[in-house]
């Protein structure tokens, strides 16, 4: 492992070798390499003066943006482990995460104070809420925080710039990321300096991303696929340029203002950007490669998107589990017009260093190719375990270090492979998971209702999006039951992508003999003429 890979190590290594070169661009406002490292130090010596140590966790909870690097460079300079917390939760989920992870200190925007207020934990780990900028964003907002609210520019004020100098050694935890489970309950992805150093060495070399990379960073940086494709290009010593949220219009103008030359982008956006207009009038000749994943993408799609880009796409496949992708459809597979454009459909082959099996979930035995089974993996990419959940830990990566994906797939002949459906019920919605149990919990706590189930179904844009097939109990209030009314009850408790949006009703469920539920009988009629695949 080379200490340039270490997440701490980019910034080290570039902001020696590439001083005045530009780092970050987020508006108006670019940091040069050697501007970032003074301000990640600074927020290091910040985080050590609150106790701060090697393995404390610290959270951070925000929009994309330049201080998610300070506080993710700054945590790491101190051998802090960096949480994200996704900023698209309920205030109740966002605790969850907050607690779970014991993070003594929270960096978070001023848009989000009023959500903390909203928590009825308390966050009773949490010593210190820095809240970005200055005392301007807190005015009449975070009340029940008390004392425990500074203001940024307070926080760093006191401080230097001096690196604390923290390499560690391969195993050592740089980030947790957070990933539901299939009961909904978030567990946090420890991946180390390894994992990191794999991701950014070997992964990057494999896709040709080199010192001149203008990279956009689009997609949420609490997803692996938001942080990880930072991290991959800023590996290389490029610029990388901020997109805070999603705006087609707006995406599309950097790509012509910023020159920009390689971007990780879903499907759902891809899907956006071919139904902007702008996109006629823009420039975007200086695109070498999209990669896209994380959810499904229909064939036409695809083939539009490469003419319209006219760009180089690779799709690669992967998990937070394993520091992001693990397989890759390469530029020169995707053949629309020949005699492999059957290899659209699939996932791609292994990255150099991982290997794959389809096994039978029953038997844990390989399965013949060409036939379906769960797919298992084992790499330097796969995760360290889940944060202080050794059972689940141990259900997913075996005693031989095989991680079980929990997706089912096949594989042919020449090694590519197909996904095929889920093992698991989980549903990826515009590249969000979202897990059935959670949602049927909240429906199955409104009155009214005696059983529920939670598929998802096909949607145009989105991939898939959240069916609630509900039975109403015979006493029921017609006026309180209705479509409206249950979607309206998940939003109080969910995250607004969670919710269904629609509810058909039933007068009973399929169920086996041991009361499982028969989703596949469930989704059946929706798929009709559909191909359930994960990409």
């Amino acid at each position: 492992m080379q200490e340039r890979y270490t997440v701490a190590g980019v910034l080290r290594s570039h902001a020696e070798e590439r001083a005045e070169a530009p780092m970050l661009t987020l508006g108006e406002t670019t940091v040069t390499w050697s501007e970032e490292h003074k301000r990640a130090a600074t927020v290091a010596q910040a985080f050590r003066a609150e106790g701060v140590a090697a393995g404390d966790r610290v959270a951070f909870l925000d929009r994309n943006g330049i201080p998610y690097f300070d506080t993710l460079f700054g945590a790491t300079m101190l051998g802090a482990v960096h949480v994200a917390v996704n900023w698209r939760l309920s205030p109740e989920e966002m605790a969850a995460i907050i607690d779970d992870s014991r993070a003594s200190v929270l960096v978070v925007s001023p848009e989000f104070l009023d959500c903390l207020d909203q928590i009825e934990s308390g966050l009773t780990d949490v010593k210190r809420v820095v809240v970005l900028g200055d005392d301007s964003g807190m005015r009449g907002v975070g009340a029940s925080l008390g004392s425990r609210l500074v203001p940024e520019t307070d926080w760093t004020s006191d401080h230097d710039a001096r690196d604390p100098g923290f390499v560690g050694g391969p195993g050592h935890v740089c980030m947790q990321l957070y990933t539901s489970g299939t009961t909904g309950l978030p567990k946090g992805v420890m991946l180390t300096n390894a994992n990191m150093a794999h991701a950014m060495g070997e992964a990057t070399e494999t896709f040709s991303i080199d010192k001149d990379v203008v990279s956009l960073v689009a997609m949420p940086l609490f997803h692996i696929g938001g942080s990880g494709w930072a991290l991959c290009a800023m590996s290389r010593g490029g610029r990388s340029v901020i997109l805070r949220e999603v705006d087609p219009c707006e995406l599309l103008r950097l790509v012509e203002y910023h020159r920009i030359t390689d971007a990780f982008l879903v499907p759902a956006v891809l899907m956006f950007l071919l139904a902007t207009p702008d996109i006629a009038k823009r420039d975007l000749s200086s695109l070498r490669n999209i990669f896209y994943g994380a959810s499904p993408i229909a064939e036409d799609v695809l083939v539009r998107c490469m003419e319209v880009f006219g760009c180089d796409f690779t799709q690669v496949y992967g998990m937070t589990e394993t520091t992001g992708a693990i397989t890759a459809l390469r530029s020169d597979d995707h053949d629309p017009d020949g005699p492999r454009r059957h290899l659209l459909r699939s996932a791609g082959r292994p990255l150099a260093g991982v290997e794959l099996r389809v096994v039978d979930p029953d038997t844990k035995n390989d399965v013949s190719i060409g036939d379906v089974g769960e797919l298992w993996t084992r790499s330097p990419y796969n995760m360290l375990g889940y944060w202080e959940k050794p059972e689940e830990t141990r259900k997913t990566i075996d005693e031989n270090g095989w991680l079980a994906t929990g997706d089912a797939c096949y594989m042919d002949d020449d090694g590519y492979v197909y996904l095929h459906d889920r093992i698991k019920d989980m549903i990826i919605s515009g590249g969000e998971n979202i897990y059935p149990a959670e949602v049927e919990n909240v429906l199955l706590a409104k009155e009214g209702v005696s059983d529920a189930a939670v598929i998802g179904v096909p949607h145009e844009l989105w991939g898939e999006t959240v069916k609630a097939i509900v039975v109403i109990s015979f006493d029921a209030k017609p006026d309180e039951i209705n479509e409206a009314a249950i979607v309206d009850f998940c939003r109080e408790r969910l995250a607004h992508y969670k919710c269904p949006t629609s509810v058909d009703f039933a007068s009973s469920l399929p169920r086996n003999p041991s009361g499982k539920l028969l989703k596949r009988e469930l989704r059946a009629p929706y798929w009709e003429g559909n191909e359930r695949l994960v990409h």
